[in-house]
């Protein structure tokens, strides 16, 4: 991925859950729309219902506010049975490819123990093959988290942005006691401790394999 193709890239964010973009590449969605404002998004989310796909679909025009051109689809795959309805899911990655051509994509950590994250991820990486994509995390009840290799520094502005858009646009995730701010900075703060930071905080992200021309 050429750093100067984000001038006018194309980008393309895949969520199983309504808060699973947000929560795993949220920062670095803004920070990168800050800077490039000439990005074409393509946000998509595999599980909702109607109160989640409300605030799903209200969070993610906030978070691309400032994308050129965005596109926000929302469905209602059947939450926490993917591998059961992985030909549908299949069937759909099919059609993505088909009409979008992204430059770098955004979807789930292949290690993920969640039945669907996992499953997006594993689709993600049959479908695009020859794209750079980024694999975000999730904190959870499984104890999950590895050890990324990809870090993108944010300052702290940008991180209490993206948390304060997650908090006030998810309401009904609220009553889950891991859903709280301080644990969405926790995460930032010791990732950017991991990378030496200068800002003090970071989003992380594994890439399994990049291309470099020299």
């Amino acid at each position: 991925m050429d750093v100067k193709r984000l001038q006018k890239a194309r980008l393309l964010c895949l969520g199983a859950h309504c808060d699973d973009i947000e929560i795993g590449c949220g920062g670095t969605l803004l920070n990168i729309l800050q800077k490039y404002p000439n990005i074409e998004v393509r946000w998509i989310v595999f599980s909702s219902d109607i109160h989640r796909e409300e605030e799903a679909r209200s969070a993610a025009n906030d978070f691309l506010k400032q994308a050129n051109k965005k596109t926000i689809l929302i469905n209602n795959f059947r939450n926490g049975f993917f591998p059961y309805v992985g030909a549908d899911i299949k069937d759909y990655f099919e059609k993505i490819k088909n009409i979008y051509t992204p430059d770098l994509i955004f979807t789930h950590y292949r290690q993920d123990l969640h039945q669907d994250h996992r499953m997006i991820s594993e689709l993600t990486w049959n479908t695009f093959r020859n794209h750079f994509i980024l694999e975000y995390e999730i904190p959870k009840y499984d104890g999950d988290f590895g050890v990324p290799n990809v870090f993108v520094p944010l300052k702290h502005k940008i991180c209490v942005d993206k948390i304060n858009k997650i908090s006030s646009y998810f309401k009904t995730q609220k009553n889950k006691h891991w859903f709280t701010e301080e644990l969405f900075l926790s995460t930032l703060r010791i990732r950017g401790m991991e990378c030496c930071s200068n800002t003090r905080y970071a989003e992380a992200f594994y890439c399994r394999k990049m291309s470099i021309e020299l």
